[in-house]
């Protein structure tokens, strides 16, 4: 069986036999013109009725919208486009559509997601989802080149790295409490001590109740960690890692971003180095735009939205208050208060796509931050073990996948960046 992504001059007026589905219809008179599609591409077939037996040109006009169907004949150049065609003299219906819901009118959001089994057929998210799988191909490349080990960590936890509050609670079979995973921090950091730079890449979970366009509930994380790595280092490494996703994009999947009316002039400008300045300068610039963030306040939203409409280029925002970051942070002794982190925050209006962090590495002061936190020490024994034995300075990161597609693809709400998304008010199809 042929693929339309493969044809191209050198298949003119050759024969070709493709399987797929009818994407458009329309007859005028005696010939037929099909829009369609086979997983890899889009071609228009053109089928007339003196080629074909009358009968079966009235079985192609019974064929609706994404009625499935083999069709064969010869290639031809478009006569006014970079295009070809199909000169279609045989064809073979497999499964007859009709009354499709999701036809040429609009529909409103939610009837779209109620379809959402049928919505991703479209050409806007075929293109997302064509540009998700360049992203991950990307950054599975990336981690490969740069010498970090692909490691798979537990769904379920019995601790948590961040705010338990936005966890997923269940029940193990010995009645132990446990938790679906939020990030992969804690357990690739034990595995740096065997391969140095490790990565891990999955679905995560967070049950918060928010209602923005940047949150879901269920999500895909990369997390990586960085032996012998300090913060300069750490952001060198996502700098490196965000330029290349980026650069593969534009030439793996331009013609995908058109699809979408991405902006492109924009991604060509995202180039190294990437802005960095720490939290304390970032609060002034904001209150000089006219917001009202406090001094120790973290960044929300609409701070980032804020921001980011200033700058062209990724922007890393360093040393934000200890009080505000996770209990695995250090203090850093150039800039009291604040913790060796950052988020990047990505230009335009969306805001945060990584956060990262040096890691404590001293045994007692990560006990202390454990407590202090109010969280159970047995809890975190194997966390505190690994801390015992040869523990050098790391570092780590983690993008959010689906925050990286909606930049890339220039989306307006993050639902539209999963195939099936779980936000707070639907978990249905």
């Amino acid at each position: 069986m042929d693929l339309i992504k493969k044809i191209d001059a050198d298949y003119v007026w050759k024969k070709v036999n493709l399987a797929g589905w009818i994407v458009h219809i329309r007859f005028s008179g005696k010939i037929g013109f099909v829009e369609f599609r086979d997983g890899t591409g889009y071609i228009q077939c053109i089928v007339e009725e003196k080629n074909i037996w009358e009968n079966k040109f009235n079985e192609l006009k019974n064929c609706g919208i994404e009625s499935s169907i083999k069709i064969s004949w010869t290639v031809s150049k478009h006569p006014k486009k970079d295009e070809y065609e199909i000169q279609t003299e045989d064809f073979e219906i497999i499964s007859v559509a009709k009354d499709y819901p999701l036809g040429q009118k609009e529909h409103g959001v939610e009837f779209l997601f109620d379809n959402r089994h049928l919505y991703l057929r479209s050409k806007s998210q075929r293109a997302i989802q064509r540009v998700r799988d360049e992203i991950v191909h990307a950054t599975y490349d990336w981690m490969k080149e740069n010498d970090f080990t692909k490691i798979d960590s537990p769904i379920f936890t019995s601790t948590c790295a961040e705010d338990s509050t936005s966890l997923y609670e269940t029940t193990h079979t010995n009645w132990e409490t446990m938790y679906l995973n939020q990030t992969w921090q804690m357990y690739i950091e034990a595995t740096i001590a065997w391969h140095r730079n490790v990565y891990d890449f999955g679905p995560v979970f967070r049950a918060e109740r928010s209602k923005t366009r940047r949150h879901l509930n269920e999500l895909w994380m990369m997390d990586a960690e960085e032996a012998f790595t300090d913060n300069d280092g750490n952001m060198d490494y996502q700098e490196d890692l965000i330029c290349y996703i980026v650069q593969r994009v534009l030439k793996n999947k331009r013609a995908e971003l058109e699809i979408l009316g991405r902006d492109i002039s924009k991604l060509e400008k995202i180039q190294k180095p990437f802005i960095r300045k720490t939290h304390a300068e970032v609060v002034k610039e904001l209150q000089a735009m006219g917001s009202d963030i406090k001094d120790w306040d973290d960044l929300w939203a609409d701070d980032e939205t804020l921001l980011m409409t200033k700058y062209e280029q990724p922007v890393f925002v360093t040393n934000f208050p200890l009080e505000i970051k996770a209990f695995y942070m250090p203090e850093d002794p150039k800039h009291p208060w604040t913790a060796k982190c950052a988020d990047l925050l990505a230009p335009e209006w969306y805001g945060e796509i990584i956060g990262w962090s040096e890691r404590i590495g001293d045994y007692e002061t990560l006990k202390k931050k454990i407590l202090d936190h109010g969280y159970k020490l047995e809890d975190y024994e194997w966390y505190l073990d690994i801390r015992k034995y040869g523990w050098v300075t790391t570092s780590g990161f983690g993008y959010g996948l689906e925050r990286l597609v909606m930049w890339i693809c220039g989306l307006q709400h993050i639902r539209e960046a999963i195939p099936f998304p779980r936000y707070h008010n639907r978990i249905k199809p």
